[in-house]
């Protein structure tokens, strides 16, 4: 699940004058620790400003998570930070974005974070899902489902981020999605769902204040409560083949965050 991370130059000299002609000369760098999609992840800063690079090697087998990030960029205005650049060359791909000011979301219960992360997930909701090649979620959760027909419930055309880990999460005086390597099509009250086990999880909720926050959400409050208890299963089907036999700390909380939440969901 998780990519090595390289320092900014531990590039190749070609793929570092690249990033130079879009920043001008490089003054600093900080490479960021946090995500797993990336091999590079670090805040560049110039004369001129700063960004945030993050970039795979051209034949990782996941490259085309950071192609399919530049594609949702153009229509996440105000959702996620603005592309400046993508350079393909030197064998390998890397995205220039926006560097965001802000924290990470704190998602614990008295967290000031908490509405400006409700508001986020409602404006994503009137994003209309533009006409692009994502994986659908029906396709994603199809091994994980406890029956073929609650794929029904997960099928839908909104997009969605499906990963609302609070590292992917950066809070200002608004709220910003960030890392969409994972962008997928389906039902719209799809990502309050996600939003919940992370809440679990990161933010220490019992099932019904998670919940409560997700209904802040427009379409979570019309979802219908077989599909959102279908969910929380395969949710926690999902985590259970990531944990395995030895999961470390951080896969053991989200197991017990999606396990708790499933065997409320069959309770309500």
């Amino acid at each position: 699940m998780t990519t090595n991370r390289i320092t900014f130059h531990d590039l190749p000299p070609n793929a570092l004058a690249a990033v130079e002609d879009r920043t001008g000369p490089v003054l600093k760098t900080e490479t960021v620790s946090q995500g797993f999609n990336s091999e590079i992840a670090a805040r560049v800063f110039t004369d001129s400003g700063s960004c945030f690079v993050k970039g795979l090697r051209a034949d990782h087998k996941r490259v085309w998570t950071q192609r399919r990030e530049a594609e949702v960029n153009p229509f996440l205005h105000g959702i996620a930070p603005a592309l400046l650049w993508q350079i393909e060359g030197s064998g390998w791909v890397l995205l220039g974005f926006e560097n965001l000011k802000g924290h990470h979301a704190d998602y614990s219960p008295d967290s000031p974070d908490l509405p400006k992360v409700a508001d986020l997930l409602r404006r994503l909701g009137e994003v209309a899902c533009p006409e692009i090649d994502l994986r659908r979620a029906e396709q994603r959760l199809e091994a994980y489902a406890a029956k073929a027909s609650d794929l029904e419930y997960f099928a839908g055309s909104s997009l969605l981020h499906t990963d609302l880990n609070n590292h992917n999460v950066i809070v200002d005086s608004t709220a910003y999605l960030v890392d969409w390597a994972w962008a997928t099509r389906g039902a719209s009250w799809l990502d309050a769902g996600y939003w919940v086990v992370w809440l679990m999880a990161a933010g220490r909720h019992e099932p019904e204040s998670a919940e409560q926050w997700a209904s802040q959400i427009p379409s979570w409050r019309v979802a219908p409560a077989e599909g959102i208890t279908a969910f929380a299963q395969a949710t926690a089907n999902v985590w259970e083949e990531i944990a395995g036999h030895d999961p470390d700390d951080w896969t053991a909380q989200m197991l017990n965050a999606a396990r708790r939440w499933a065997t409320f969901r069959q309770r309500v």
